[in-house]
């Protein structure tokens, strides 16, 4: 129980969480942003790639689904009980300050994606994510803002070692629900903690306590950006737990094969 318990509080704060420009928190709700949109008639042209036909039936191994339903419970009462009140009384700070936050983090983990795409031999992505680095740690301010993006139009690309696994042929193998961090597999459980020692916050010389809460600053702020994309789900869902398991799945799919 220790080991699984250290394993989850390195997870928690050594793992670079999804970027808060998804506006969801982490792994638990940045795919479920993505889920919303796809069901939504008016989704851009990148979504409907990703997630194809919504509808579509897709074969997910989960073997364990019992015991991946009452982690989704814990995290929903985490979230509806918790996270989602802490950031709507953060909304008082201005939006443009939580967005800013937002590209600050993303612009930290650039190294995950900076090196994911260098394995996966994606030399243009990788040159991308460098120049984006330089150009929103120096002009855009430490990275505040993102000059790259908003003028240059060097769009982020997103890799994590997850994605690596697949690019060569891994399988996703057991679907999983983490607590805190949400849906994940087999194969990209292995990649988080691939990615978490590429995490910069891991490497800095402050306490443990502190790194949780910098990962709970960032969750928090994600989350205030969020437009109830998860209300939304639960709302419109006959079953959520499905609904997330499926679209996290064709989400990954979609991702590995561009």
């Amino acid at each position: 129980m220790k080991k699984i318990m250290a394993v989850l509080f390195f997870l928690f704060f050594a793992v670079p969480p999804a970027d808060a420009s998804d506006s969801m928190h982490a792994r638990f709700g940045d795919e479920a942003l993505e889920v919303q949109m796809a069901a939504d008639d008016s989704v851009d042209a990148d979504f409907e790639d990703d997630f194809e036909d919504e509808k579509e039936a897709i074969e997910v191994f989960d073997p364990i689904e019992p015991v991946n339903r009452a982690v989704f419970r814990f995290n929903d009462k985490f979230y509806f009980y918790l996270l989602k009140p802490v950031a709507k009384a953060y909304r008082g700070v201005p939006e443009p300050v939580r967005v800013s936050v937002a590209n600050f983090f993303s612009n930290l983990f650039t190294p995950t994606r900076f090196v994911n795409s260098l394995l996966q031999l994606k030399i243009r992505d990788a040159g991308n994510e460098l120049t984006r680095f330089l150009v929103n740690t120096t002009v855009g301010c430490a990275g505040f803002f993102d000059p790259a993006g908003r003028h240059a139009r060097w769009t982020k690309k997103e890799e994590d070692f997850g994605q690596t696994l697949g690019r060569y042929g891994a399988g996703g193998g057991v679907y999983l629900v983490l607590p805190f961090l949400g849906p994940s597999n087999v194969r990209d459980g292995i990649g988080l903690l691939a990615d978490g020692a590429l995490n910069p916050i891991y490497y800095l010389g402050i306490s443990d306590g502190a790194k949780v809460g910098l990962r709970a600053y960032y969750s928090v702020n994600a989350v205030s950006l969020d437009k109830d994309t998860y209300e939304s789900i639960k709302k419109e869902s006959l079953d959520p737990y499905l609904f997330i398991r499926n679209a996290y799945s064709q989400r990954r799919a979609g991702l590995i094969k561009k």
